[in-house]
Order: C-alpha cells, then sequence, then structure tokens
C-alpha cells in the first residue's frame, strides 16, 4: 500500500486505460478522483467500486480542471495527477479540417497542460507530487491519417520534459507514459485481416492490456521512482524497436 494516505486525480478514468489506472491506484491505497467527459453510468460505478468519486468534467476547460481539482481538495489536495483524457478526430491532412485539428489539440495538449496547472499549487504546497501523463507511440514515431493526434502526443512529450525542468527542485516528479497497442473498446472494433496485419508488426505478436500501463503509471506515481522525472516510458511490446 505505497500509496496510503495519498491522493490521486484520474481524467479519463471511466473505461480502458483510465479505468484500469485507477483502479492500480486505488489498490495501492489512494484515494481517488475519476474525471469523465460523458460516460456517467461506467464512472459512478468505477468510483463505487474503489470507494472514489466520479466528477463530470471537460478538460479543454480551465473550469473543468478546477473541479477535478477542488474534488481532491475535500482529501488534502492531490499529490499525484495522471493525464489520460484524450480523444481521436483521424483523417488524412490534405481533408482534415481545423475543426478536427483544434479538438484534438485542446483536449490532448492543452488538457494536460491545464490539468498540471490546476493541480501544481496543491503540490508545490506539499513540498512533493508525481505527474504522469499519457502519451502515445504515435507522438514518439508519428502515424499516417493521424497528424493531429501525433501532434498533440508529441506535444505532451515536450511539456513532459519542460516542466519537470521546472518543478524539479520543487520535489514534483513529472513523466509520461507512451502506450502502443492496447486491448480496448477501440482495438475491439478491428477486423481479423487489421487484427492480424497489427500483431505482425510488434515483436510480441500480442496486445498489451490495460493493467499493464496501470502497472507502469502505479510505479512512477510512488517512492519506488523517486529519482525518475522527465522520462517518456514506451510500453508497446518493442513496436517502435
Amino acid at each position: 500500500m505505497e500509496l496510503q494516505g495519498k491522493v490521486a486525480i484520474v481524467t479519463g478514468g471511466s473505461r480502458g486505460i483510465g479505468k484500469a489506472i485507477a483502479k492500480g491506484l486505488a489498490s495501492a491505497g489512494a484515494q481517488v478522483v475519476i474525471g469523465y467527459a460523458s460516460s456517467h453510468d461506467e464512472a459512478r460505478a468505477v468510483a463505487e467500486a474503489i470507494g472514489g468519486v466520479a466528477v463530470q468534467a471537460n478538460v479543454a476547460t480551465a473550469e473543468g480542471c478546477d473541479a477535478l481539482v477542488n474534488a481532491a481538495s475535500e482529501w488534502g489536495g492531490a499529490d499525484v495527477l495522471v493525464n489520460n483524457a484524450g480523444v481521436t478526430a483521424d483523417g488524412l491532412a490534405l481533408r482534415m479540417k481545423d475543426e478536427q485539428w483544434d479538438k484534438v489539440m485542446n483536449v490532448n495538449a492543452g488538457g494536460t497542460f491545464r490539468m498540471c496547472r490546476a493541480a501544481l499549487p496543491a503540490m508545490v504546497k506539499k513540498r512533493g507530487g508525481s505527474i504522469i501523463n499519457i502519451t502515445s507511440v504515435s507522438g514518439v514515431r508519428g502515424n499516417p491519417g493521424q497528424v493531429n493526434y501525433s501532434a498533440s502526443k508529441a506535444a505532451v512529450i515536450a511539456l513532459t520534459q519542460s516542466l519537470s525542468r521546472e518543478m524539479a527542485r520543487r520535489n514534483i516528479r513529472v513523466n509520461a507514459v507512451a502506450p502502443g497497442f492496447i486491448q480496448t473498446d477501440m482495438t475491439d472494433e478491428l477486423t481479423d485481416d487489421q487484427r492480424t496485419e497489427l500483431l505482425a508488426r510488434i515483436p510480441l505478436r500480442r496486445m498489451g492490456q490495460p493493467e499493464e500501463i496501470a502497472h507502469m503509471v502505479r510505479f512512477l506515481s510512488g517512492p519506488h521512482s523517486e529519482y525518475i522525472t522527465g522520462q517518456t516510458f514506451i510500453v508497446d511490446g518493442g513496436l517502435t524497436v
């Protein structure tokens, strides 16, 4: 129970990777605030299962981010922030509309920044904390049809590096996790041919599980990673090797 007495915020915590992260942090002893955009029933079910609280909040707005931080303040303020909320609006760059670009950048990169900005005062006051930003292998090497998503996730990596340098003297660590292909609702929609082609590109020949991302986040949240900051950990079965 390495996070006993700690408070964590997990954005996008109602399903998939976010749900696994919220459950993993709770199992380590943390009180967890789950942020969600629209999956009301799923978020409430996760919160009930782990003894946390679910807060509907749009991280594309400062007000939404403040709502999550205020909920955490009821337990003494956030010690851990996991920026997992994200959206896609795929398309070829030649045909991509401004609305597609703006939506993805505003949630994925902008939401990460706004959540960090909102959560940092409590961490500074506590003289410590851990921020984990969920990026993607698409932000490491790009992905055709996802110029907006790839750019937003690359921005999260750069944000992680810069913020880690700003906050190190405050004993606040900032790291990122870049998942590869993880078994979620999105990958469940792949056809058999698409799945076969995808697995052929992964040296371990399988997709990752949400819990495998959660294990890395739990490690970066706790005391065993106190000398690690500014890093991006790729969890992709060898896809980017």
